[in-house]
């Protein structure tokens, strides 16, 4: 599995280490509330605001390095615009893997 990494942000960043560190503290203190906003509304089966929940965690995905993973986002963001939960294990795979990296963040 593809494993998140802070190379984007470095590039961003550049020398600017107050910078680099807002970004990270930005991703530690909104990555958990989106996951968690996900997963109210995929209980609560409402698929069209799962779906944007995804489309909005994707951008995470991005900036995390996750090029592969931000592929299978966006075709479960299509899956759940068709009722149907086809990738959900994957993108959740993906979730756990982020929150991980950036809990393991000084």
């Amino acid at each position: 599995m593809e494993q998140p990494n802070l190379n984007y942000i470095d590039q961003l960043a550049g020398d600017d280490a107050p910078f680099r560190q807002k970004l990270i503290d930005t991703i530690k203190s909104e990555l958990p509330t989106e996951i968690d906003t996900y997963k109210s509304y995929l209980s609560a089966n409402n698929y069209n605001a799962t779906a944007g929940s995804v489309h909005k965690l994707k951008h995470k995905i991005s900036v995390m390095g996750m090029e592969k993973s931000y592929y299978i986002a966006e075709e479960f963001e299509k899956n759940l615009k068709n009722n149907s939960l086809d990738l959900q294990a994957d993108f959740e795979a993906i979730l756990a893997s982020m929150q991980n990296y950036i809990d393991g963040i000084q």
